[in-house]
């Protein structure tokens, strides 16, 4: 493994993906603030463009707050098989430069650049071509971050946003870090915050102060990531190509409801994991079903029969059959349910069952 100082990474991230790609693709939009969702009591943001986010719309809030922040705001469906087409598009300009390519999501992606195979000098060179021609044919905007390790390169992508390039040096790093608030660490949540916070942990600075022991006490494994990302160390390679963990679907419904009435949600959800995993080489072992409460608890059930599921119908019947094993009660209503296959492994190689819905 080559050391930290010698790596370069490059993190990109799209602009508002789904909404730039509306606003391009309809000029009408642009300027405007475009919030990509469908319309309902139980819809979420999608995305939303600048503009929007202006008023403080912002991905996975509720559709209708959204709408009670910015009531001008164009609602838009989002058009997945186009934002797919064109996240393709995005990645065969990353190819040009490196192989190694790991996608996060479509709109981001990080990029192992320390042998280029555009022969630019410097990673702040190669990230800076890339969204020139992201720019140049694509007609979109995209925000890089470059630093030594793929921790530092995320937080330096978001640094300035939108249509930004920022460079942490590994020489910047011991000056860099310490200021910042311990929510820029990804990762680090709401509740990881709060927790901290009562520790009397408000930054990095304050974070490189503690212990390794004390935050492994506290957080577990966790603690002792969290020690060396305040110090800026994260070791982890650039993967490209993850092998699937899962295939998952969900899906909320309009009004909540009772056990029983799950079941026609369920079998859509079956139908659609399974014509996913079709396209998987790999065999999955292990049917997973999902479901929240109205009070947002949520609940999983597996089950790993003896035989793959072979069929359609078989992995319908074994979701369908999980719902037997949550005991609510009668009275208990559901506002989401999720189906999903896990434990993914080749023939020649069993593997040990992931977690699904994390």
């Amino acid at each position: 493994m080559l050391p930290v100082s010698t790596r370069k990474i490059v993190h990109i991230d799209m602009d508002a993906f789904y909404a730039s790609v509306e606003q391009r693709d309809d000029p009408a939009l642009r300027g405007k603030p475009v919030v990509v969702a469908w319309r309902g009591n139980r819809s979420v943001v999608c995305a939303a463009s600048y503009e929007a986010r202006s008023f403080g719309v912002r991905s996975a809030m509720p559709a209708l707050r959204a709408e009670r922040l910015c009531p001008d705001a164009v609602f838009i469906p989002p058009d997945f098989p186009r934002y797919r087409a064109v996240s393709r598009s995005v990645r065969a300009i990353f190819v040009r430069h490196t192989d190694l390519i790991e996608p996060l999501s479509l709109d981001e992606a990080y990029l192992d650049v320390t042998e280029n195979k555009s022969d630019l000098p410097t990673a702040t060179r190669v990230a800076r071509i890339i969204r020139e021609q992201i720019r140049e044919e694509l007609h979109l905007t995209a925000s890089a971050g470059v630093a030594p390790n793929k921790f530092l390169a995320k937080i330096a992508s978001d640094w300035r946003k939108p249509d930004g390039l920022f460079v942490i040096q590994p020489e910047d790093i011991d000056t860099f870090l310490p200021p910042l608030l311990v929510s820029r660490i990804p990762g680090v949540g709401k509740v990881t915050e709060r927790r901290l916070g009562e520790i009397g942990i408000k930054t990095v600075g304050d974070l490189r102060n503690l212990e390794l022991l004390t935050l492994e006490s506290r957080f577990g494994r966790y603690g002792a990531r969290l020690y060396d990302l305040a110090r800026g160390i994260d070791h982890s390679l650039v993967v490209p190509d993850r092998p699937t963990k899962s295939i998952s679907a969900e899906d909320t419904f309009e009004h909540d409801v009772p056990l029983q009435e799950t079941e026609p949600m369920i079998r859509r959800l079956a139908e659609k994991v399974w014509a996913a995993s079709r396209k998987e080489s790999r065999i999955a072992r292990t049917v997973v079903l999902k479901l929240k409460t109205r009070e947002f608890n949520i609940l999983t059930r597996s089950h790993t029969p003896d035989s793959p599921p072979s069929s359609c119908e078989e992995l319908t019947h074994i979701a369908l059959s999980l719902r037997q094993r949550v005991d609510l009660g009668p009275q208990q209503r559901f506002r989401l349910v999720g189906v999903g296959l896990s434990n993914f492994y080749e023939h020649t190689d069993p593997s040990a069952q992931p977690a699904l819905f994390d």
